[in-house]
């Protein structure tokens, strides 16, 4: 079905073996409301989500639902790719050696140690920021693979 869109919380739900009457029954809500979220007639409250997290086991689906409900999480929190779990751990050990061996975070407190940012200085703050950002994501991605609820 490339191209066609996929409800994440059918997906979800789906994934984890679940008819909508046993999800419904377990999430202690209708089958109606159920079906209602998985042909996207109504958004389910982020506690309806929370609950699919754990009964679905799907850490992923929390994530998707923030991207997908909410503009203020899409402006702090990164884009995530869902990546395989070795090639998440190495992209981020890789980031964390790269920022080590360019001795960012030695330039980032020299930078701060007077509390200001002049504009001399701002060019190779946001060049340590953006690399910080690279970690953050890359650590987030690595979260994708803990159980729900961890």
């Amino acid at each position: 079905m490339p191209g066609e869109y996929r409800n994440i919380y059918k997906t979800a739900r789906s994934a984890a073996g679940l008819t909508q009457e046993a999800a419904a029954e377990r999430l202690g809500l209708s089958v109606e409301r159920i079906r209602a979220y998985e042909t996207g007639q109504r958004i389910p409250p982020n506690e309806a989500v929370e609950r699919m997290v754990i009964l679905y086991n799907a850490q992923h689906l929390a994530y998707q639902h923030l991207r997908e409900t909410n503009e203020l999480y899409n402006r702090i929190v990164p884009a995530l790719e869902d990546r395989d779990l070795i090639r998440t751990a190495v992209v981020l050990r890789n980031r964390l050696a790269r920022l080590e061996q360019g001795r960012s975070l030695d330039r980032l407190l020299e930078i701060a140690e007077d509390d200001r940012i002049d504009d001399a200085e701002r060019p190779e703050f946001l060049a340590i920021v953006a690399e910080l950002r690279e970690i953050v994501r890359s650590a987030l991605e690595l979260q994708l693979h803990c159980p729900s609820g961890a």
